[in-house]
């Protein structure tokens, strides 16, 4: 009830600002071409994970039936796809259909189970809607960015999103497409190490006490609230072309922008104030956390995607460095909570979660107030940010290791005495 009011509220914000919200999006794409095909088949296997491997087969089936007949339909009605993708939808079907089967043909137990699938399914696809949404509101209701703070504070951290910019720029354009579906199709790496996490619902026939997707949408829950606290557009539109007359000036990637007295700058309402923290970071940095107990192949891509989300948020000029670190605190702040929320609240935990928390706000508070203190002594600030990060870290590494069960040592028989 709380998740369908949230919904609700935005969708009448959304509308107030004369946009459709999540609700009516993710509606519209049972007919029309979704925005992410990717996503919603994601979801789809998100949802599977509760069905058998015939149930699996049956479905995924029926959804890819669903979409060759959406093609045709849309072949002879010579209807073009402008935007988004031509599938997906068939995807959206078979969940909802899910939903129509746990309601009308199951009961008790079985009913509860299936209807928890559907609703992890559409969560990650709602999810995604709710966040256009988010970075609609953020545009509307915050007039002025925080940019030349960030800029500034920047440069204790020596301007890398100017530094990876140049590189990206450098490998021309078969980096930038690689790195782009890299930062494009994240929710589709989050659902592969979450499928992994989940992989024995259908036998065990209940979900774990916590996993991926609830650290994903806790992160997409609290991060937007954060934008409209501290709005920020990036480099690439405050300092860069993409943003226009409203740029302060057209230097991004080329060259940092010269120490000054920041202020507050108008910016248009249209571009996201979607830059503190970096979210596709804190994703990422969640994603290579639950990867870490997986596969050697599940480890390799985590910390991968990890680092080609980095090179990607700073390489396009999305996000400064101080959104970068901002966004690793939030993470393991919000995973901290959300493992102590499983495991029980004690003292390590709330050490962990209080001090984390400190940490993150403190960030905040110095990018705004102390960002011309930070770039003129770069030797002194750049450290301290990056030790303030890490001391999250190996909090967050120390107190999660004493929490993970402890294997039983294995019992060594005893010697027996020989025959003579």
């Amino acid at each position: 009830m709380v998740t369908l009011g949230f919904l609700i509220a935005l969708e009448i914000a959304a509308r107030h600002y004369g946009m459709p919200g999540p609700i009516v999006t993710q509606a519209q794409e049972v007919i029309i071409a979704p925005k992410s095909g990717f996503l919603l088949y994601a979801s789809m296997a998100l949802m599977m994970v509760v069905l058998t491997w015939k149930q699996r087969l049956v479905a995924a089936g029926a959804a890819i039936g669903i979409d060759l007949i959406f093609l045709l339909v849309r072949w002879a009605t010579d209807t073009k796809v402008t935007e988004g993708h031509p599938f997906g939808n068939g995807a959206l079907w078979v969940i909802l259909g899910c939903a129509v089967i746990a309601v009308t043909r199951r009961t008790g137990q079985e009913r509860v189970l299936l209807l928890k699938g559907v609703g992890l399914g559409l969560l990650l696809v709602t999810g995604r809607k709710t966040g256009d949404a988010w970075l609609l509101i953020t545009s509307k209701a915050r007039p002025t960015v925080l940019d030349q703070y960030v800029a500034t504070a920047d440069h204790a951290l020596g301007d890398p999103s100017w530094l990876v910019g140049q590189i990206v720029t450098a490998t021309g354009p078969i980096g930038a497409r690689f790195l782009d579906a890299i930062y494009t199709q994240l929710p589709v790496a989050a659902v592969a190490v979450a499928v992994y996490q989940l992989r024995k619902v259908a036998v065990e026939r209940r979900f774990p006490g916590h996993h991926l997707v609830r650290t994903f949408l806790v992160i997409g829950l609290l991060g937007p609230g954060i934008y409209m606290i501290f709005p920020v557009v990036g480099p690439i539109f405050a300092y860069g072309a993409d943003g226009g007359h409203w740029a302060l000036a057209n230097l991004w990637p080329d060259t940092p922008p010269p120490i000054g007295t920041p202020h507050h700058m108008t910016f248009d309402e249209i571009t996201p104030r979607n830059c503190m923290p970096s979210l596709h970071t804190a994703w990422a940095t969640a994603i290579f956390i639950h990867s870490r107990k997986g596969p050697r192949i599940l480890q390799f891509a985590g910390a991968f995607w990890l680092v080609a989300t980095l090179g990607a948020t700073l390489g396009f000029g999305y996000h400064y460095g101080a959104d970068i670190i901002a966004g690793v605190v939030f993470t393991l702040t919000i995973e901290a909570a959300l493992r102590s929320l499983d495991r029980g609240w004690d003292r390590s935990g709330i050490q962990l979660v209080a001090y984390g928390t400190a940490v993150f706000a403190a960030l905040l508070v110095s990018y705004r107030y102390l960002s011309v203190e930070m770039a003129g002594h770069p030797w002194v600030f750049g450290p301290l940010l990056i030790l303030a990060t890490a001391s999250v870290i190996y909090g967050y590494v120390r107190t999660t290791r004493l929490w993970d069960p402890k294997a039983a040592p294995v019992q060594q028989p005893e010697p027996q005495p020989e025959l003579v």
